[in-house]
């Protein structure tokens, strides 16, 4: 059983996923300092005078746990579109060209496929001549 688990963990898309997440928390630490004590305290200023003026208060007049902010909902969505633009354009676009560069497409568009008259499956491959799920037959490739 060790053996198995220790063949498990060697495997080279095993290594490749566990980098690539340590990768992705370590960039999720940086892009959330730079929302934190960059973009926030921005959005803060384009509130106005009251700090807690991007929202809703929800119950009692300045009663901070019903108060529904907005802002930091604000500032979630810019932490969002940064972390996935640098994970594209760090990792995705990088690997996209070493993969062409190997002569194999990666994140392309899907091959075309056909659907199924009867149970409407449309995940078939164009050259099937039965439907994988049903039987029925689609006729000639």
């Amino acid at each position: 059983m060790i053996k198995g688990f220790k063949t498990f963990l060697m495997r080279g898309d095993v290594i490749v996923a566990a980098v690539g997440l340590a990768i992705a928390l370590a960039l999720s630490t940086l892009i959330k300092a730079f929302t934190d004590d960059v973009i926030k305290p921005v959005v803060t200023r384009a509130q106005g005078k009251n700090p807690i003026s991007l929202g809703v208060q929800l119950g009692q007049a300045h009663n901070t746990s019903t108060f529904l902010n907005l802002g930091d909902l604000v500032s979630a969505l810019v932490y969002f579109a940064i972390f996935m633009a640098v994970l594209y354009f760090v990792i995705v676009v990088p690997y996209k060209s070493v993969m062409a560069a190997r002569g194999q497409s990666v994140f392309g568009e899907p091959p075309p496929t056909k659907k199924c008259p009867a149970c409407l499956s449309d995940d078939l491959p164009i050259g099937a001549t039965k439907c994988k799920y049903c039987g029925t037959d689609l006729g000639p490739a």
